[in-house]
């Protein structure tokens, strides 16, 4: 076995597994493939050992990326490289994924009221965090003969709580422990202020000028017209006497 072959068997042990849905190199077990080469250019159909020479000679790998196709199609890539940008990606999709998990926050029945009020600020914590909470009290010895303290402190946390929370489950015995399931409030969507609309001007009306003849004068005006009306002419008024007559 030449050292080239040997050096490349080497690094692919090195590599991370390989996904059960993607077969590369030697491990597709098919006549002929459709290959696309490393620049994404569809080079046709060809048989599985050209194409994975054409891999070798190219120093990647010939990954199978449509297995169920008619022939297969396979394309030549560095598959460790491919497999490293597929891990960021995913890291990167799940940071702005919030997963709700369920907490524990654990009391005794006989606590002082300074640990309560600690205890609180960490439900209260967690709550805003996104995730859910189980408050429970643990029982020892004799204590489970008295249920009834675990109960009244619970109750006394969850009406502290009262505007933070969504009781999902009462106080409920649960072995040697008494729980309560807490969730936060659903984030309700803040409705948009609305901005006051600006009072419409009002019609000027001026001395014995109505809005009527407000846009008549501006319609005039636009035309090109003077808007003032025209006064009447003053007819002639008639004469007193009568006209002589002309001498025949």
């Amino acid at each position: 076995m030449s050292p080239a072959v040997e050096g490349r068997r080497g690094q692919e042990r090195k590599r991370p597994a390989i996904a059960k849905d993607l077969r590369i190199n030697e491990r597709i077990r098919v006549r002929e493939v459709l290959l696309i080469d490393d620049e994404g250019q569809k080079l046709g159909t060809i048989p599985i050992q050209e194409a994975l020479q054409r891999a070798r000679d190219a120093g990647l790998d010939l990954v199978e990326v449509a297995p169920n196709a008619n022939p297969p199609v396979c394309r030549v890539l560095d598959y460790g490289k491919f497999k490293f940008d597929q891990a960021k990606k995913e890291r990167e999709a799940r940071k702005h994924q919030k997963q709700q998990q369920l907490r524990e926050v654990r009391f005794k029945p006989k606590i002082g009221t300074h640990d309560i009020d600690f205890k609180t600020k960490v439900i209260v914590k967690l709550l805003n965090e996104g995730d859910k909470v189980k408050v429970s009290v643990m029982f020892r010895g004799r204590e489970i003969t008295h249920p009834e303290i675990g109960r009244g402190l619970l109750m006394r946390v969850q009406e502290n709580l009262k505007d933070l929370v969504v009781v999902e489950r009462q106080p409920i015995m649960e072995g040697r422990f008494m729980n309560m399931y807490l969730a936060p409030l659903p984030q309700k969507q803040v409705a948009k202020p609305k901005t006051p609309r600006e009072p419409k001007p009002g019609r000027v009306t001026g001395s014995g000028e109505t809005s009527g003849e407000t846009a008549m004068s501006a319609a005039l005006k636009a035309a090109g017209v003077d808007g003032a009306a025209p006064e009447p002419a003053a007819a002639e008024a008639p004469s007193a006497e009568p006209a002589a007559a002309e001498p025949a």
